[in-house]
């Protein structure tokens, strides 16, 4: 059963990876920009901090579903982290700056760090988790079980991170001469952090 626990928490991991995301358009930045050994190392930052985030998601599912303003601050977080980092992108892009170049040369700890402000991790496992539970696919009883759970997130996320920034690669190999597709994850993340401000704010107001 661990085994299929394990390969059930790569293929959810792999697969819930893909919807554009901080992380995994930073992958796609670095790919664009042939940064492949800094995208090796974010990636494997950023899928060490599913395990903890997924950890707790495990442990204290009742403890945060029960605080709705707990998972609101999640998502206004994210829609923080998100915009920030859409703007440091196209700065970046248009009028590089010794912060920027600085924060965009780091790997490992830099995937750390959007690791850590990934909070929306915790939300997305507490729902799988609960499905796959409820479906009998996992069976997280025993700290075996547990274990490969939290060992198939991690590998998951960190092999769709990898993938993503190859398939990038490939595509500025294309396009070489062509400085807007590089724009792209910038301005995708700045659109999806001014959607969740929205979305926050339309929570905020309709819980009062």
């Amino acid at each position: 059963m661990a085994a299929l626990t394990f390969a059930v928490a790569f293929i959810v991991s792999f697969v819930g990876s893909i919807p554009p995301a901080t992380i995994n358009l930073t992958i796609i930045q670095l790919g664009l920009d042939k940064k492949m050994d800094l995208a090796f190392r974010l990636a494997l930052g950023a899928a060490l901090m599913e395990y903890p985030y997924a950890w707790i998601a495990v442990k204290f599912e009742s403890m945060i579903t029960a605080s709705p303003v707990v998972v609101e601050n999640f998502h206004l977080l994210a829609a923080i982290v998100m915009t920030t980092l859409g703007i440091l992108n196209l700065w970046s892009a248009n009028k590089p700056s010794s912060f920027t170049q600085k924060f965009n040369d780091t790997g490992f700890r830099r995937g750390i760090i959007l690791g850590i402000l990934n909070p929306l991790a915790i939300p997305f496992w507490i729902g799988v988790t609960a499905y796959l539970e409820s479906e009998h696919w996992i069976d997280i009883s025993s700290s075996v079980g547990l274990q490969s759970y939290l060992a198939g997130i991690t590998i998951g996320g960190f092999v769709i991170l990898i993938v993503l920034a190859y398939l990038a690669k490939k595509v500025i190999t294309n396009f070489e001469h062509n400085n807007f597709i590089k724009k792209i994850p910038g301005y995708a993340l700045l659109s999806l952090g001014v959607y969740a401000f929205l979305q926050y704010l339309n929570v905020f107001n309709f819980g009062n």
